[in-house]
């Protein structure tokens, strides 16, 4: 099995997502090309609304492909501040672009969460490299 890309610039989770920081408070999330590959082709995203809750380690997301049905969790505790709604008409973007237009939510922290402190507690590419080449 070849090593799946997983960029340098963001953090991942052990259940496959990817996290960047765009501000202060805010990440966005997504699954990983690994991830991707190993579902198939993505037929269905189900996302949540703006504003809705996401616990750490709950799941918050679906995403279906021809072979299953896959939750996607918090990495962090938050408000939903961004959704992609591109996925609702083209679904086939978690696929071609999961680290661009495939995106999957943007998450805002709480003010007195430290989100550099989150984030930095997450997967480097490397670590997260190290749990996929098995």
């Amino acid at each position: 099995m070849t090593q799946k890309q997983a960029p340098d610039d963001l953090r991942y989770t052990t259940e496959h997502e990817w996290v960047q920081k765009v501000s202060d408070r805010t990440v966005r999330i997504g699954i990983t090309d690994y991830a991707q590959d190993q579902l198939g082709d993505v037929v269905f995203v189900q996302l949540p609304a703006v504003d809705d809750v996401v616990e750490v380690g709950e799941s918050f997301a679906e995403v279906e492909s021809t072979k299953s049905v896959s939750d996607i969790f918090g990495p962090l505790s938050g408000v939903i501040s961004a959704v992609n709604e591109e996925l609702e008409a083209s679904p086939d973007l978690v696929n071609s672009a999961p680290y661009a237009a495939g995106w999957l939510v943007e998450i805002t922290v709480g003010a007195d969460d430290d989100l550099d402190e989150l984030v930095g507690e997450m997967l480097d590419a490397g670590g997260y490299g190290a749990i996929t080449s098995g």
